[in-house]
């Protein structure tokens, strides 16, 4: 048997033993220390932006970024259809009604020319999630926010230096929102940041995430609901040795997806993931989406790689689908494109240590898989 290739796993690179053990022997373990500043303010700095705040996850991050723009009961909020549910999540947390718009064919990301038809009194914010790796067209979504007066909101936890006109994502928006879960293209295991220009809006996600303690004498005397969303040091410490390697990351993700490319493109029936020329796709997961010629179904090529202990997963299920979502769905809605990537699309493995003839075998499993 093979060994088996899995989607994604962990990279480690080398300095992320000795940051934790640095941060052990130095007693700072919990939510402040050397590492968690320096993550902080590294990251911050990597995506062009003033104020970084470390936060537990990237879902807590979302329900920050959110409460810190205003967003409330009754507010509606411009969601992509086609998303991890995360940001969906974060905004029924602060009570706001998700209002989904379709996806484009081709980066899977939120379509810019339905979102106006979405616009309502009630609306208070644009939620962009840059998907798998390629961003949305933020300039096309800015300036509908801007027409609007609307704030927007960037989830770029799948989009860590992807690039938009050469310009990072998570600088792209009012405030911004990144998870360092396992899969990562930087991982602290679990983790994320919120980042912004906007230094009250830093001081408000900075208070929330830490119980909205009081200041001074004070400082048992809480004003408002906070949370405990804190990073810890140790976690910061892995975020920091990630860091030093995140333009190496990007490179490999981006060599690993030419190549699949060059493998892939003579199957007339397997549809590739694209880049805009305006945008850095960073690949962070490798999509295809079958079409009928391919003469399997998507499940049954997934079983298919399985049998060859290739690890694949299914696309997001968008969220017309979801029955915790049903209440929210309006007559007459349709979402044929998040539709299709739901049913067709599956995404490879593109682990960072992925060699060549791990790709090789990966392609020539789906060239055997036709019919």
């Amino acid at each position: 048997m093979n060994p088996r290739l899995p989607v994604c796993e962990p990279h480690l690179w080398g300095n992320e033993k000795r940051y934790v053990v640095e941060a052990l022997d130095g007693g700072w373990i919990s939510s402040a220390g050397e590492y968690l500043t320096r993550f902080e303010r590294d990251f911050a700095a990597y995506c062009g932006i003033e104020h970084g705040i470390a936060v537990a996850n990237g879902t807590v991050a979302l329900h920050l970024a959110l409460l810190a723009a205003g967003v409330g009961p009754g507010d509606e909020v411009i969601v992509p259809d086609f998303t991890m549910i995360s940001p969906v999540l974060a905004v029924l947390q602060v009570g706001a009604i998700p209002v989904a718009v379709d996806a484009l064919a081709d980066t899977w990301t939120m379509n810019p020319a339905h979102i106006e038809a979405r616009i309502g009194p009630k609306t208070r914010a644009i939620l962009a999630v840059h998907i798998y790796g390629h961003p949305c067209d933020m300039a096309e979504i800015t300036a509908i926010a801007r027409r609007h007066r609307l704030m927007v909101i960037e989830d770029a936890a799948e989009a860590h230096g992807a690039t938009v006109h050469g310009q990072r994502c998570g600088s792209l928006s009012d405030i911004a929102c990144f998870s360092f879960y396992a899969n990562k293209i930087v991982t602290t295991g679990e983790g994320g940041m919120v980042l912004t220009r906007d230094p009250r809006l830093a001081e408000h996600v900075r208070a929330h995430r830490n119980l909205c303690f009081g200041k001074g004498p004070q400082r048992f005397v809480h004003e408002d609901l906070g949370y405990n969303y804190r990073l810890t040091n140790l976690q910061a410490a892995l975020g920091v040795a990630q860091l030093e390697h995140i333009d190496e990351a990007i490179a490999r993700k981006r060599a690993i997806a030419a190549a699949y490319h060059q493998r892939l493109e003579e199957i007339s029936s397997v549809i590739l993931p694209a880049e805009r020329p305006w945008a850095l796709n960073v690949y962070w997961v490798y999509g295809i989406i079958l079409t009928a010629g391919f003469g399997r179904s998507r499940d049954e090529l997934a079983a298919w790689l399985a049998e060859q202990n290739i690890e694949t997963r299914p696309f997001f299920t968008g969220m017309h689908a979801q029955p915790l979502l049903a209440r929210y769905r309006r007559v007459g809605d349709r979402f044929p494109i998040s539709a299709r990537l739901g049913e067709e699309g599956l995404y490879l493995p593109s682990f960072m240590h992925m060699r060549d003839d791990d790709i090789d075998r990966v392609v020539a499993a789906i060239r055997a898989a036709r019919r």
